[in-house]
Protein backbone atom coordinates (compact mmCIF):
# COMPACT_ATOMS: atom_id res chain seq x y z
CA UNK A 1 0.00 0.00 0.00
CA UNK A 2 2.82 2.37 0.88
CA UNK A 3 4.51 1.72 -2.52
CA UNK A 4 1.25 2.36 -4.33
CA UNK A 5 0.79 5.76 -2.64
CA UNK A 6 4.42 6.68 -3.35
CA UNK A 7 3.98 5.68 -7.01
CA UNK A 8 0.79 7.75 -7.30
CA UNK A 9 2.51 10.79 -5.77
CA UNK A 10 5.45 10.52 -8.18
CA UNK A 11 3.09 10.14 -11.14
CA UNK A 12 1.07 13.15 -10.00
CA UNK A 13 4.24 15.27 -9.63
CA UNK A 14 5.44 14.17 -13.06
CA UNK A 15 2.13 15.13 -14.70
CA UNK A 16 2.09 18.54 -12.95
CA UNK A 17 5.70 19.28 -13.97
CA UNK A 18 4.95 18.35 -17.59
CA UNK A 19 1.97 20.70 -17.62
CA UNK A 20 4.05 23.54 -16.21
CA UNK A 21 6.83 23.03 -18.74
CA UNK A 22 4.46 22.91 -21.71
CA UNK A 23 2.64 26.04 -20.50
CA UNK A 24 5.44 28.28 -21.83
CA UNK A 25 4.42 30.01 -25.05
CA UNK A 26 6.76 29.53 -27.97
CA UNK A 27 7.00 32.35 -30.48
CA UNK A 28 7.33 30.76 -33.89
CA UNK A 29 7.51 33.99 -35.84
CA UNK A 30 10.10 36.69 -35.36
CA UNK A 31 9.40 40.41 -35.39
CA UNK A 32 12.67 41.12 -37.24
CA UNK A 33 12.22 42.80 -40.61
CA UNK A 34 13.83 41.04 -43.59
CA UNK A 35 14.53 42.94 -46.80
CA UNK A 36 15.78 40.92 -49.78
CA UNK A 37 17.32 38.25 -47.54
CA UNK A 38 18.96 40.66 -45.07
CA UNK A 39 17.73 41.26 -41.54
CA UNK A 40 17.51 44.92 -40.56
CA UNK A 41 19.54 45.03 -37.33
CA UNK A 42 20.89 47.48 -34.80
CA UNK A 43 24.07 45.43 -34.35
CA UNK A 44 27.48 47.08 -34.69
CA UNK A 45 28.62 44.77 -37.48
CA UNK A 46 27.48 42.08 -39.87
CA UNK A 47 29.44 39.51 -41.90
CA UNK A 48 28.07 37.55 -44.84
CA UNK A 49 29.72 34.46 -46.32
CA UNK A 50 29.78 33.41 -49.96
CA UNK A 51 27.37 30.77 -51.10
CA UNK A 52 29.02 27.56 -52.27
CA UNK A 53 29.58 27.02 -55.96
CA UNK A 54 28.44 23.71 -57.37
CA UNK A 55 31.24 23.52 -59.91
CA UNK A 56 34.73 24.86 -60.00
CA UNK A 57 37.96 24.29 -58.15
CA UNK A 58 39.53 27.75 -57.94
CA UNK A 59 37.24 29.68 -55.55
CA UNK A 60 37.63 28.63 -51.92
CA UNK A 61 35.74 31.26 -49.90
CA UNK A 62 34.54 34.83 -49.79
CA UNK A 63 32.93 37.17 -47.34
CA UNK A 64 31.49 40.65 -47.07
CA UNK A 65 31.55 42.88 -44.00
CA UNK A 66 29.73 46.01 -42.82
CA UNK A 67 30.73 47.68 -39.54
CA UNK A 68 29.17 50.75 -37.92
CA UNK A 69 32.05 53.04 -36.87
CA UNK A 70 29.93 55.76 -35.31
CA UNK A 71 27.27 58.25 -36.33
CA UNK A 72 27.37 58.68 -40.10
CA UNK A 73 30.35 56.37 -40.70
CA UNK A 74 30.71 52.73 -41.78
CA UNK A 75 33.48 50.34 -42.77
CA UNK A 76 32.53 48.29 -45.83
CA UNK A 77 34.43 45.65 -47.75
CA UNK A 78 35.16 42.01 -48.33
CA UNK A 79 37.67 39.34 -49.29
CA UNK A 80 37.87 36.64 -51.93
CA UNK A 81 40.12 33.62 -51.30
CA UNK A 82 41.17 31.16 -54.00
CA UNK A 83 42.05 27.53 -53.25
CA UNK A 84 45.53 28.07 -54.74
CA UNK A 85 47.48 30.70 -56.67
CA UNK A 86 45.45 31.50 -59.78
CA UNK A 87 45.73 33.93 -62.66
CA UNK A 88 43.03 36.32 -61.43
CA UNK A 89 41.23 36.86 -58.12
CA UNK A 90 38.54 39.55 -58.11
CA UNK A 91 36.12 41.18 -55.70
CA UNK A 92 33.32 43.63 -56.40
CA UNK A 93 31.89 45.53 -53.43
CA UNK A 94 28.45 47.16 -53.50
CA UNK A 95 27.09 49.25 -50.61
CA UNK A 96 23.32 49.53 -50.45
CA UNK A 97 20.95 51.32 -48.09
CA UNK A 98 17.29 51.16 -47.10
CA UNK A 99 14.88 52.37 -44.48
CA UNK A 100 12.62 50.07 -42.48
CA UNK A 101 9.53 50.80 -44.58
CA UNK A 102 11.32 50.36 -47.97
CA UNK A 103 10.59 47.41 -50.25
CA UNK A 104 14.03 47.24 -51.88
CA UNK A 105 17.65 48.21 -51.27
CA UNK A 106 18.97 51.24 -53.13
CA UNK A 107 22.47 51.62 -54.54
CA UNK A 108 24.84 53.79 -52.49
CA UNK A 109 28.44 53.12 -53.65
CA UNK A 110 30.60 50.44 -55.29
CA UNK A 111 34.14 49.55 -56.30
CA UNK A 112 36.14 46.56 -57.44
CA UNK A 113 39.62 45.10 -57.23
CA UNK A 114 41.57 42.45 -59.12
CA UNK A 115 44.83 40.78 -58.09
CA UNK A 116 46.82 38.75 -60.58
CA UNK A 117 48.82 35.58 -59.88
CA UNK A 118 47.82 35.30 -56.22
CA UNK A 119 45.36 33.46 -53.98
CA UNK A 120 43.33 36.38 -52.55
CA UNK A 121 41.88 39.82 -53.11
CA UNK A 122 40.43 42.12 -50.50
CA UNK A 123 39.07 45.62 -50.60
CA UNK A 124 37.54 47.88 -47.97
CA UNK A 125 36.80 51.52 -47.27
CA UNK A 126 35.52 53.76 -44.53
CA UNK A 127 32.57 55.75 -45.84
CA UNK A 128 30.77 58.84 -44.62
CA UNK A 129 27.08 57.98 -44.92
CA UNK A 130 23.76 59.62 -44.21
CA UNK A 131 22.17 58.61 -40.90
CA UNK A 132 18.70 57.12 -40.52
CA UNK A 133 19.35 54.23 -42.92
CA UNK A 134 20.26 50.55 -42.74
CA UNK A 135 23.39 49.79 -44.78
CA UNK A 136 24.44 46.43 -46.18
CA UNK A 137 27.39 45.23 -48.25
CA UNK A 138 27.10 42.82 -51.18
CA UNK A 139 30.23 41.31 -52.71
CA UNK A 140 30.85 39.35 -55.87
CA UNK A 141 33.76 36.93 -55.62
CA UNK A 142 35.70 35.39 -58.52
CA UNK A 143 38.79 33.21 -58.86
CA UNK A 144 39.49 32.70 -62.55
CA UNK A 145 36.05 31.63 -63.88
CA UNK A 146 34.57 30.46 -60.53
CA UNK A 147 32.13 33.02 -59.14
CA UNK A 148 29.99 33.43 -56.04
CA UNK A 149 28.45 36.20 -53.96
CA UNK A 150 27.82 37.20 -50.36
CA UNK A 151 25.88 39.87 -48.50
CA UNK A 152 25.51 41.15 -44.96
CA UNK A 153 22.48 42.01 -42.88
CA UNK A 154 21.52 45.67 -42.71
CA UNK A 155 23.30 47.70 -40.01
CA UNK A 156 21.46 50.80 -38.76
CA UNK A 157 23.45 54.03 -38.77
CA UNK A 158 22.31 57.06 -36.78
Amino acid sequence: MKNKIMSLCCTFMLVISMLLISANNANAASDDVILDGSYLTHENESIGYATKTTRGVDLLAGYSKCVKQGPGKIYAGGTTIASRTVGSVRIGVIVERAQKEDTAWEYYDSWQKENLNTDRAGSNRSLQVEGGYYYRVRCFHAANDDVSSSFTDGVYVE
